[in-house]
């Protein structure tokens, strides 16, 4: 069954085809929401409402853009809101915790590391979401898109509502940006 079958069902209200929906995107919506919120279960929760938010809404998705498109924006959107509300309420994330047993993080080799390998990846891997937390949340919003989850130019563009000289001047300034947050943590790349 095409991705349209699937809306259209949706629409329709078929929880089936809805769920079907969710089977195929849950993992790239929490990575995402997991890269700007920094925080296993911020994004847990992030994810859910992304996909309450779909299920109230999927009637209103004309097909102007790709669903993907669509159902990042709404991704975005999620993380940004819950930003804001983590910022007033002034509640901190640390993200330099060890990495927690439900797996968020992958794996970087496909071999088994050292024990010394193993440290060095970590501080490596925690620089780097240090860096992309301290960015503002539109540099952090293009590095995630772009750049994390790999998506062209056109389709960040699509996402953030913007033209696609904004996303590569903002991909630029993001990427200058944490070069200089890791610069004096050089000796771990």
């Amino acid at each position: 069954m095409t991705e349209n079958e699937i809306i259209t069902r949706c629409r329709r209200g078929d929880r089936e085809a809805f769920n079907e929906l969710v089977l195929k995107y849950q993992t790239q919506v929490f990575n995402i929401a997991y890269g700007m919120l920094s925080d296993y279960d911020d994004a847990s929760d992030a994810a859910q409402e992304v996909f309450i938010k779909v299920y109230r809404s999927i009637a209103s998705f004309r097909g102007q853009s790709s669903f993907t498109t669509w159902l990042y924006r709404i991704c975005a959107n999620v993380c940004n809101d819950a930003l804001r509300k983590r910022q007033r309420r002034g509640v901190n994330v640390s993200i330099d915790a060890e990495e927690d047993e439900k797996g968020a993080a992958a794996e970087l080799a496909s071999e088994m590391p050292t024990p010394e390998e193993s440290v060095e990846m970590s501080e490596r891997q925690r620089a780097v979401r240090e860096a992309i937390a301290s960015l503002s949340d539109e540099y952090r919003e293009v590095i995630v898109l772009a750049d994390i989850r790999g998506l062209s130019y056109d389709e960040t563009a699509d996402v953030l509502n913007c033209p696609v000289g904004t996303v590569k001047s903002r991909l630029n300034r993001a990427r200058a940006a944490l070069r200089k947050k890791l610069l004096d943590k050089r000796e771990l790349f």
